[in-house]
Order: structure tokens, then C-alpha cells, then sequence
């Protein structure tokens, strides 16, 4: 590790401490050539998909707008922060360890439908009414038919 006030590059470990969640590590760092002392954080970095939409271009992947659009569909139903917060972690989980660096817009949307009609059937409907936009009313009857 170089050294922010002397640009040394040999420093040496004066202490090692875990935050409470144990998530993050922390260390007091000494420099070998100036004396200075300075602090540095460890964490693991969690590198989520790219999603590729429809027309091809890709974002970074985002809890925020999954959430809202989840928030959409489950709005004035009985359904717990809690309940949509574990649904959106499973849905992360699959992602991590699927270990792909990128994710169709489809995909991502069918592991969005499976979480809701798991939590939810109304909402479950509501999302797949906008995401499949059915051309006729057969093809929404049969999806209620399903659940």
C-alpha cells in the first residue's frame, strides 16, 4: 500500500479491526519512511450483472428501479417492506450466483414475476399485465387460469 503523505510504497500493518456487521476491515497502517500513520478499509466487492434491455444496450444493474417497479405492482396490497425487501435479496442472490456478467431484460423480469406470484398474486397479474402486454384478453385469461 502507498503511502498518502510520502508516496513510500512499504507500510506496515499497526492494526487490524472488523466492523460489527463484519462486513468491512479496517486497518491503521504505518509508513516505514515518513513515520505517518493513515487508515484504509477492506470490503468485498460484489460485482451484480450488467442488464441488456431489448434494444441492446446495457445499464448497471439497479435495486432502486427493481424495487420501484415492485413497489408498482404491490401498491395498496397487504404485502410488508420486509416481504419485498427478501424478495428483492433472493433476486439478488440468483444473480450473484449465477455468475454471469450480464442478464437479459427478460430474465430479470421472469425472476421478478416469480417473486410476486410468490408473495402476491394480484400483484403478480398486474406486473406480468404490463411486462408481457398481452395483445388480447385470451392471453390474460390464461395467465389468470395458471395461478
Amino acid at each position: 500500500m502507498r503511502c498518502p503523505f510520502c508516496s513510500h510504497h512499504e507500510t506496515q500493518v499497526a492494526e487490524t479491526r472488523e466492523s460489527d456487521e463484519g462486513d468491512v476491515v479496517r486497518r491503521r497502517r504505518r509508513c516505514l519512511s515518513c513515520d505517518k500513520r493513515f487508515t484504509t478499509y477492506e470490503r468485498a466487492e460484489i460485482a451484480l450483472p450488467a442488464v441488456v434491455k431489448k434494444d441492446g444496450t446495457r445499464a448497471d444493474f439497479d435495486p432502486s428501479k427493481l424495487r420501484a417497479s415492485m413497489q408498482l405492482a404491490l401498491r395498496k396490497r397487504p404485502v410488508s417492506i420486509e416481504q419485498i425487501d427478501a424478495a428483492l435479496e433472493r433476486i439478488q442472490d440468483k444473480l450473484l450466483t449465477s455468475g454471469a456478467r450480464e442478464i437479459p431484460s427478460t430474465k430479470l423480469g421472469e425472476l421478478v414475476m416469480r417473486e410476486l406470484k410468490r408473495i402476491d398474486k394480484v400483484a403478480y397479474v398486474r406486473f406480468a399485465s404490463v411486462y408481457r402486454s398481452f395483445e388480447d384478453v385470451d392471453e390474460f385469461r390464461q395467465l389468470i387460469r395458471d395461478i
